[in-house]
């Protein structure tokens, strides 16, 4: 039992708490757009602006020099100490990334006996060497003619003329891997060579001839007997491919223009993230669509609008945030609660309400055919896209406006996306990300899954958000079956020592808060004992600076659960809203972590977050979203002040 004993010398001071909020307030509002949305930095490992490089070799694009000297110092300042890089900041050495890294250094025209890539390559080469890497890395290793074809498993573009029956359909991955799948395959059955005008191989990187090198084993996440039947099948592939009918070939390959036509999304890009657009354009490319061509051009612009440049460094993002930024800013403001604050919050979601997508039905149809579309996408135009998260933490703001006193309505639009969201619950009563019932675990099993993302099936932080905005507008486990279900799924995935998995944030942490939250507005006792596990977990792994922080590694395969890291802003954060979502404001572990976030605060009322604290596929694939630190405390501290003041359950919200 948690001891709930206020410690009168550890709580914080009413007054500076205030200060805290209003510093953290006033920079928050600085960084609004004009039209009244924000949007910040979306920053992830040395993959994509590695690829980046590479793509405009492989086209031979004019060299920036210029771009390319600010690219080089941003891939050398995230360098690891273990002389490659890694997926998150201070994280193990990955293969793939340290590979693309040293390619992309190597192409811009770093000497291969600089220190830095010596240090690179020697941490590549005792580790395996270049032949290590993911299937990914394999295509784009096998386009610049550094691996043969056989390296890579077989993705014939016929798949595109499968019937919806058959056990591999585009329906039956997720989102993602559709839109990169769709154009890969059809620069897999054409075997485009890079123009590479430089010429530039790495050779260096294998310890073999890389002509020898052969198909990708089994990776660990892959059953023996699931990963034997596929690879099997993967042989037999690319035994009879060469043979496949030049008729049923160009059938297929029209049928890949088609469905990337429908989803090219203007200078947004197909589906709006980095690898399905650079993916397009070296199709179109292939397939001998000038530069002029129009779709290839406006996708070709589109990828530049994710490059940062940050004084002497620039890096390119895989995708922009923008509904997500200003849908969880909106909820710290709304918190805050200040006039001021909530005529922002007010103005963001003026800015939001007509991006909700009304009129398109997107690939989620294919399993909820008669669900009418109602979300928001995670960018500022994905229409085929919507997500559920997005779409029940934009709700949930909108709601908050009505407690907040505003004149605004935006009961169509809620009601709208309310409709979405409950069509779109899985069988096991989980929500996922973009899809219902993504659940044919069996194809992380194919050769071309090493990644282990193919699929969106359910995760209990997407769930928990669909069941907070449930919660909060009033329906409960008695009047709504879609909310009973996604309770009893919650209580049925709560890890043996209380936290809950976390699939889009790291990790843990967030899974926990992200429950406990959804269980409080749900108007689940803090009694129960789902409560009180959670929250004992919470404090036993609070760090003894007060704050909280949870290391990537959390990820692994094995379970051991929570990986201790160094305290981070937004973990802290996440951990003080999940304690007080528990009953706990008065425990004297929020009171310490408080009091971290008010320590660490800067001089411009933000916070320095270096770390990541997101997710894009666990093992693979990481992000620092550099809004958390502005957002996340400044709510945890206003939630903390308000439920110090009023004294109550809660404040009537679902996050």
């Amino acid at each position: 039992m948690l001891d709930t004993t206020t410690v009168t010398q550890t709580t914080p001071d009413p007054k500076a708490v205030q200060t805290s909020i209003a510093d953290a307030t006033r920079a928050l509002h600085g960084h609004q757009q004009g039209d009244g949305h924000w949007i910040f930095e979306l920053e992830a490992d040395a993959t994509i602006p590695s690829e980046y490089v590479l793509f405009r070799h492989y086209l031979a694009e004019p060299v920036d020099s210029d771009l390319e000297r600010k690219i080089a110092n941003y891939l050398l300042r995230i360098q690891g100490t273990h002389g490659g890089w890694p997926l998150f900041h201070e994280g193990a050495f990955d293969m793939s990334a340290s590979v693309k890294a040293y390619f992309a250094l190597k192409m811009i025209g770093h000497d291969i006996d600089a220190p830095h890539m010596k240090r690179a390559r020697e941490a590549i080469l005792t580790r395996g060497g270049a032949a290590k890497v993911n299937v990914f890395t394999r295509f784009l290793l096998a386009f610049f003619g550094q691996l043969t074809w056989r390296a890579v498993p077989v993705l014939p573009i016929e798949i595109m003329l499968l019937p919806r029956w058959s056990p591999f359909h585009l329906t039956k991955v997720s989102y993602w891997a559709r839109t990169t799948m769709v154009p890969l395959m059809v620069l897999a059955a054409l075997k485009p060579r890079a123009r590479n005008p430089k010429g530039v191989r790495i050779d260096e990187l294998f310890h073999e001839d890389p002509a020898t090198v052969g198909t990708p084993g089994r990776a660990p996440h892959q059953s023996k007997a699931w990963f034997a039947l596929f690879s099997g099948i993967d042989a037999i592939l690319r035994v009879i491919e060469p043979f496949f009918p030049k008729r049923l070939r160009q059938r297929a390959i029209d049928s890949a223009l088609s469905f990337t036509a429908e989803r090219l999304n203007g200078e947004d890009g197909m589906g709006a993230i980095f690898p399905p657009m650079a993916n397009a354009v070296m199709m179109y490319d292939a397939l001998g669509y000038g530069e002029d061509y129009e779709p290839r051009a406006t996708t070709r612009r589109g990828i530049d609008k994710l490059l940062v440049f940050n004084g002497d460094e620039a890096y390119c993002q895989p995708c922009v945030s923008p509904v997500w930024d200003t849908a969880l800013t909106c909820h710290a403001l709304l918190e805050a609660g200040d006039e001021a604050s909530i005529k922002k919050a007010g103005e963001a979601l003026d800015w939001l309400k007509p991006r909700q997508v009304l009129d398109v039905k997107g690939d989620w149809a294919a399993k909820r055919p008669d669900v009418r579309p109602g979300g928001w996408a995670f960018q500022y135009n994905n229409a085929h896209y919507p997500d559920l998260d997005d779409t029940a933490v934009v709700v949930m703001a909108m709601d908050r406006t009505r407690r907040a006193g505003q004149t605004k309505t935006f009961d169509a639009a809620i009601d709208r996306a309310v409709e979405w969201i409950e069509g779109l619950q899985s069988k096991d009563g989980g929500f996922a990300a973009f899809d219902a019932d993504n659940l044919e675990y069996y194809l992380n099993n194919i050769p071309f899954s090493d990644h282990a993302a193919l699929l969106d099936p359910p995760t209990e932080d997407v769930t928990a958000r669909c069941v907070s905005m449930l919660a909060q507008l009033g329906k409960t486990a008695q009047t709504s079956p879609a909310l009973a279900r996604g309770l009893d799924y919650l209580r049925r995935t709560q890890m043996p020592e209380g936290s809950w998995y976390g699939r889009w944030g790291m990790n843990y942490i967030y899974g926990t808060w992200s429950v406990l939250c959804a269980l409080n507005a749900a108007g689940v006792d803090h009694a129960d004992p789902v409560f009180r596990k959670a929250a004992d977990w919470l404090v036993r792994i609070q760090n003894a600076d007060g704050g909280w922080g949870e290391d990537g590694e959390s990820y692994k395969l094995d379970y051991k659960g929570y990986a201790q890291a160094p305290s981070t802003a937004s973990q802290t954060a996440w951990s003080l809203l999940a304690l007080m979502a528990a009953g706990q404001v008065d425990h004297p572990a929020v009171a310490r972590g408080v009091a971290y976030l008010m320590k660490t605060q800067n001089k411009a009322g933000e916070w320095d977050e270096a770390r990541y604290t997101a997710t894009g596929f666990p093992r693979v694939f990481y992000l620092r979203y550099h809004g958390y630190p502005k957002f996340f405390p400044l709510w945890a501290l206003a939630r903390y002040r308000n439920l110090r003041n009023t004294n109550s359950r809660t404040v009537g919200v679902g996050m």
